[in-house]
């Protein structure tokens, strides 16, 4: 499995994982990259992120592999500028989207597609995901968000809400999506089996990836189907519980710590082996 370097492809998720408390890379995990692919490792990114509001991480990372993004609905190639890959939302989403609307109205939210992100209820924690991601939306009301194309639906609001709309959801059982956690004060709307685990299984088809070991990293809810899909899933020390349970590996490091790095050892021990 880990015969050859340059067949290992690294997937990281992004907040919780490679970037520290202060949203940052920090300088080991970016040495310890740096080194893996000068030995011809594949390092790369599974992220929630847009196209749009990854953009910033792309010269900062040198990556040359495609992302796996908005968390598993789709995969794009910042070389080529081509999506790979799309699994949008049913056309239900929208009025999926309403009803939660009009039931939790203090809930903030944002539609993501491809061309960007659209922004229909701006509260404060939706200010706040703004700001972190880094981007310019559009803002509009609902209704005039046009249909089709619609990659994830992303709530924000209070951890105590979100709890509240998760078990609303599943009174509501709307059949065809899914919902997860992403972080304590959000919760995303997602096409059904969607997820950064099933985006992986796409990955491993594209050309020059059939036969390559992957290997994946995340803390939070929406990374374990990715550490399960993966040839090896490892969490970082700050993982949730629910993450640990299913990780081949729990590292030592949090993502304060270089985590990143503590498992770029590992691969490249395993591969020298």
């Amino acid at each position: 499995m880990f015969e050859d370097i340059s067949k290992v492809i690294l997937l990281s998720d992004m907040d919780g994982t490679l970037l520290n408390s202060k949203k940052e890379v920090s300088d080991i995990d970016r040495r310890a990259i740096e080194r893996f692919s000068a030995m011809g490792g594949r390092f790369t990114v599974a992220t929630g992120r847009t196209v749009q509001s990854f953009g910033q991480f792309t010269s900062v990372l040198g990556l040359k592999y495609p992302i796996i993004m908005y968390n598993g609905a789709a995969i794009h190639d910042y070389v080529s500028g081509k999506t790979l890959y799309t699994h949008p939302l049913p056309l239900k989403a929208k009025a999926y989207t309403a009803e939660l609307l009009e039931l939790m109205p203090e809930a903030g939210g944002e539609v993501l597609k491809t061309d960007g992100t659209y922004v229909f209820s701006n509260t404060d924690y939706q200010q706040l995901h703004t700001r972190l991601c880094g981007i310019s939306p559009e803002y509009r009301d609902l209704k005039d968000i046009e249909d089709g194309g619609w990659l994830k639906v992303l709530f924000s609001m209070s951890p105590e809400d979100v709890e509240h709309m998760e078990l609303l959801t599943r009174k509501l059982d709307y059949g065809d999506v899914d919902f997860v956690k992403s972080a304590e004060i959000f919760l995303e709307m997602l096409p059904k089996g969607v997820s950064k685990g099933s985006a992986l299984a796409e990955y491993r088809k594209l050309d020059g990836m059939e036969d390559c070991t992957f290997v994946s990293i995340g803390d939070f809810d929406n990374d374990i189907e990715m550490i399960v899909e993966a040839d090896v899933g490892a969490c970082p020390a700050n993982a949730e519980d629910s993450v640990k349970k299913k990780a081949d590996l729990i590292l030592t490091r949090t993502n304060d710590e270089g985590a990143v790095s503590e498992l770029i050892d590992n691969i490249i021990e395993r591969c020298r082996k």
